[in-house]
């Protein structure tokens, strides 16, 4: 008992020492970010800019624009952090694998944080696209007003969650490494692999229109095709 006992407390420490060191470069990336906040503001308010042709962002409060950075600085801290938190979940997790998985996780820690990169873009890209498509319900007798609290928070989980979504084919092929699933498996799964994609979209997406839901479930569908070649190929290998 005193073995477990000493074994459970050990995993907490060391669960704690990864939790600490993820937050702090959660907090240098945020810093980094706090410092290029304007910028980061600029970069997202683009799309709207084009989806209304040039219109302004407002805010309605003195303490807005303030809480308002903060907002997108921890943002852009936890984008910059990403290949930490991911090192450090590998780390803690790397004593419980054997030789043979503990193989397969920095190539696959790598491909985590350019899926994540890859999905934030690919949602910055469909954002404006998103945005045009409901703003042209109001017509011509609704004129747009947004102010930029709400504007910027939409804009910031619209492109987390195409990120988070991308993040998908890195675990189905984690499973394949495990034994978990195969190829074949994959193959003959397409068409409930398109509904449980359709489904998730439409509950991750924040606007959760047609059109953003095409726009993400065409690329996971995608990377779901992809994910079935590289284990059919890779692993064989």
């Amino acid at each position: 008992m005193t073995d477990q006992a000493m074994s459970f407390m050990d995993h907490l420490g060391e669960l704690r020492s990864r939790l600490i060191k993820a937050l702090i470069g959660v907090g240098i990336g945020t810093v980094i970010a706090f410092a290029f906040h304007e910028q980061i503001i600029e970069i997202l308010a683009r799309p709207y800019e084009l989806a209304v042709d040039d219109a302004q962002l407002a805010f309605f409060r003195p303490t807005e624009a303030f809480s308002l950075a903060m907002s997108i600085a921890l943002f852009g801290g936890v984008i910059l952090a990403s290949p930490v938190i991911l090192y450090q979940a590998w780390r803690f997790v790397a004593p419980a694998l054997t030789p043979r998985e503990k193989r397969w996780m920095v190539p696959l820690t790598a491909v985590l944080v350019g899926l994540f990169l890859a999905g934030i873009f690919a949602g910055y890209w469909a954002l404006a696209r998103g945005l045009r498509f409901l703003l042209d319900f109001g017509g011509e007798l609704l004129e747009p007003v947004i102010g930029a609290e709400f504007y910027l928070s939409f804009a910031m989980r619209f492109v987390l969650a195409f990120g988070l979504a991308f993040e998908f084919p890195v675990f189905l092929f984690a499973a394949a490494a495990f034994g978990a699933v195969t190829s074949r498996q994959l193959g003959k799964g397409r068409r409930w692999a398109v509904l449980v994609i359709v489904v998730a979209a439409a509950f991750i997406t924040p606007s959760g229109d047609p059109l953003t839901l095409l726009l993400l479930s065409v690329p996971l569908y995608l990377l779901y095709e992809i994910t079935i070649l590289a284990v059919r190929y890779i692993l064989k290998r």
